[in-house]
């Protein structure tokens, strides 16, 4: 039996020197193990490409082609950016058995991707294995997930204990695991994906840009038989929002919306999507209520309520009902696995 070989895809975007910094503990880390980096720039349109590809060079780890660059020559978001690199393979032009993801401004710790690899050669139901992930102040990031219900919006939105406590199976962040556990889903900064579940369930769905798409994926994996886990004894540390602004944002963007649309009518329909709209709106309005009368913020960027509904007015009927959880993409290899 041959070693398990992985390419590790790191994305950047408008982050070079982050993306840099990534790459240096990736390097480390999959010291020992079979495989490829590839750098993807997913169309910075700065001076990304140069800054990168002159530190590969200089640093001497194109050697034998152990890390890699290419630049996609559009930004099509977090999906399309990884499904570029994981179309791109390995530098003989084979398919690795594993693909780890990783975020430009995410750093693997000791032993953190051999801990991921050991895990899915040990458990052939798994398919995705995401790591435990902390802030770089040394605080848990919540990255271990339930999927979101009509019932999880309705819990994520009015923020009241009682109503957390009732609905405590469909709270959507999992209560922080402290051993390697099954979820429904996990984040994507840092997770290990099987090709041969790739093969059969498709890459990320680029009709999402940014967030969701990992939601969907793992939904698409649980549907076809497979698991996903949060292994404990693999660690990250995770800057966090340094593509995305999230942490400056002054108002949702579009693409937000557009995603948690198009993830609840694929998924669910239309109907779904409508009742789980209802029930965030509702919760937040007792939200709001509460937020009020006790003197304290709502927690929400500006509009944000008022974004949502008229977002959802104006897109429901532009989604088509239900979209059956099939491949979206062509498989990476074509013969039988």
């Amino acid at each position: 039996m041959h070693d398990p070989s992985v390419l590790t895809i790191i994305l950047n975007f408008r982050t070079p020197e982050l993306t840099l910094k990534a790459l240096d503990s990736a390097v480390r880390e999959m010291e020992g193990i079979t495989g490829e980096i590839l750098v993807v720039d997913n169309g910075s349109g700065d001076d990304s490409c140069e800054v990168i590809t002159k530190a590969i060079e200089t640093r001497g780890l194109g050697k034998n082609n152990r890390v890699r660059f290419k630049a996609s020559a559009r930004n099509g978001g977090f999906g399309a950016g990884n499904n570029f690199g994981m179309h791109a393979g390995l530098s003989d032009g084979s398919q690795p058995d594993f693909y780890y993801i990783l975020n430009s401004d995410a750093f693997p710790q000791k032993g953190s991707i051999r801990n991921l690899l050991k895990f899915m050669v040990e458990n052939r139901k798994a398919g995705i294995a995401g790591s435990a992930i902390r802030g770089v102040d040394d605080e848990p990031h919540q990255t271990a997930f339930r999927f979101p219900t009509i019932a999880g919006e309705f819990e994520g939105a009015v923020r009241t204990g009682i109503f957390t406590r009732l609905l405590r199976n469909s709270v959507v962040p999992l209560p922080l695991p402290e051993e390697t556990v099954r979820v429904d889903w996990v984040a994507g900064a840092s997770a290990l994906m099987r090709r041969r579940m790739l093969d059969e369930i498709g890459l990320f769905d680029e009709t999402f840009f940014l967030y969701f798409e990992e939601t969907d994926l793992c939904l698409r994996a649980a549907r076809a038989g497979w698991e996903t886990w949060y292994v404990r004894n693999s660690e990250v540390l995770h800057e966090g929002s340094s593509s995305t602004g999230m942490k400056l944002w002054k108002r949702t963007p579009k693409y937000w919306f557009d995603s948690r649309l198009h993830y609840f009518t694929k998924n669910h329909g239309r109907a779904y999507a409508a009742g789980a709209t209802l029930a965030r709106v509702t919760g937040a309005l007792l939200w709001r209520t509460r937020a009020i009368l006790s003197n304290r913020s709502f927690g929400d960027p500006p509009h944000f309520l008022r974004d949502l509904v008229t977002h959802f007015a104006g897109n429901i009927r532009r989604r088509p009902d239900h979209v059956a959880a099939t491949p979206l993409t062509k498989p990476l290899v074509e013969e039988s696995k």
